[in-house]
């Protein structure tokens, strides 16, 4: 795994990506990963990932907030 993930870091690396926004998407990403496998339950997937569910909940919120906001500039760009 090790050498998976380090050749994502240098692709990234390569195409500019900040670390903020590789941090920013690799825990969005691992959130959504560990809700499906929990079928959705915030309690579930918040044990999983050893956070408070609040925590989870106001995350999943700000990234449904993220992709409206991006899915209304492209609406409006047309």
């Amino acid at each position: 795994m090790r050498a998976r993930l380090e050749a994502l870091i240098e692709e990234m690396l390569e195409g500019q990506i900040l670390l903020g926004e590789a941090l920013s998407e690799f825990e969005k990403l691992y959130i959504k990963k560990a809700l499906s496998r929990n079928k959705q339950n915030l309690s579930k997937t918040a044990n999983a990932l050893g956070l408070h569910r609040n925590t989870v909940a106001k995350r999943v919120a700000a990234y449904l907030k993220q992709e409206r906001t991006l899915a209304k500039a492209k609406a409006g760009s047309r």
